[in-house]
């Protein structure tokens, strides 16, 4: 049996996100792309990284201890490459870079068939599908990484922990082929930290083999975790190295002293990178059986799903099936737990707080 949510209203869930970030400093454009970001990530069903998540992370790390500056101005630097954008975020506010940064990958790859654009010095951009099915429900391959807040992953036979839980997004435009957009989005640990808050919050143990303990034991309980393992050993460890790889070119530093300890002539920000790929720029129009791209798309996805295989689902499926739910429900779903952390948020701006008794519910 399905889980049973509250459903609260995306005006009003919108309205209570950006008070609570202009609550911070925050402007009015930056605090409504924070609250819109969140919730897409309700709608879909991503419960590690919703407003809740968000505005912890800030303020654990953010405007509030100097690691995200309302109102800052992104700077773009200087490139001697059109299709490629890099730009310092001067710790801006990491949902509002990201959305601007999507879009602009967007235009450069209408104009030159690819676009990129690499963030420094950024405050985080929460969940990474997001940005990356934006693109794809317009119609294109998308890709983004980023550094996370923290180190908090124990590298493949390590025992301290160097490496951030540092997500991979993939999104393809297949809406045509299969009725939503494909969206390939992971962390590269076992599980995200806000999953592990997740299960604390709803008092659920971990899963096996997922986290480590103060002592770099292996804990199920969330309360006592402290660092995250990769996924499949080495394979995991490897993806992880990619991203702080990348960010190492674009300008990152030391992984470790990330959002922790001040170090004089160090820099403590995450690194973004975003691509964007218009269908049309990678197409050989060279199809098997007369086909066109939409339509290769949809054999080559039918012939992975078939010869027994009809069960399986693709990524961006549970997505996209809860965004139906949530859609159905008329607004978006949250546990009770999560209606009272919402209403924390809305005592600490000095807003009316959810009575989730009187609440419809999903």
């Amino acid at each position: 049996m399905s889980e049973v949510f509250h459903v609260v209203p995306t005006e009003a869930h919108e309205a209570l996100v950006s008070a609570a970030y202009m609550h911070r400093g925050f402007g009015a454009t930056e605090s409504a792309q924070a609250a819109k970001m969140s919730s897409m990530a309700t709608r879909h069903g991503i419960r590690t990284h919703n407003a809740i998540k968000a505005l912890h992370l800030d303020e654990l790390f953010g405007s509030k201890v100097g690691g995200c500056k309302p109102n800052a101005t992104v700077v773009k630097k200087s490139s001697r490459f059109a299709a490629a954008e890099v730009w310092d975020a001067k710790q801006k506010l990491g949902q509002a870079v990201a959305t601007d940064a999507i879009e602009t990958c967007i235009k450069l790859a209408d104009q030159y068939g690819v676009g990129t654009v690499s963030v420094d010095n950024a405050f985080h951009y929460l969940w990474g599908g997001g940005y990356v099915m934006e693109a794809a429900k317009r119609g294109y391959i998308a890709y983004t990484n980023c550094t996370a807040t923290l180190a908090e992953v124990v590298p493949f036979q390590g025992k301290f922990p160097t490496l951030g839980t540092n997500p991979h997004s993939w999104g393809f435009p297949t809406t045509d082929a299969v009725g939503f957009p494909i969206v390939i989005d992971w962390a590269t640990s076992v599980i995200a930290m806000g999953r592990v808050q997740q299960l604390k919050r709803e008092g659920k143990q971990l899963p096996p083999d997922a986290a480590v303990d103060k002592d770099g034991k292996v804990t199920i309980d969330p309360s006592a975790a402290v660092s995250l393992i990769p996924f499949g050993a080495h394979k995991g460890y490897g993806l992880s190295l990619i991203n702080e790889i990348v960010a190492g070119f674009i300008g990152g530093s030391l992984p470790t002293i990330r959002s922790r300890t001040r170090v004089a002539g160090e820099k403590q920000d995450c690194a973004f990178f975003f691509q964007v790929i218009h269908p049309d720029a990678i197409s050989s129009g060279v199809f098997a059986q007369g086909r066109n791209q939409q339509q290769n798309i949809k054999a080559v996805l039918g012939d992975i799903l078939g010869h027994g295989n009809e069960k399986c689902i693709l990524p961006g499926q549970m997505e996209a099936t809860f965004a139906a739910r949530s859609q159905k429900a008329g607004g978006l779903l949250f546990s009770k737990a999560e209606v009272e952390a919402l209403n924390e948020i809305a005592h600490e701006c000095g807003i009316k707080a959810f009575d989730v008794n009187q609440l419809p519910t999903a």
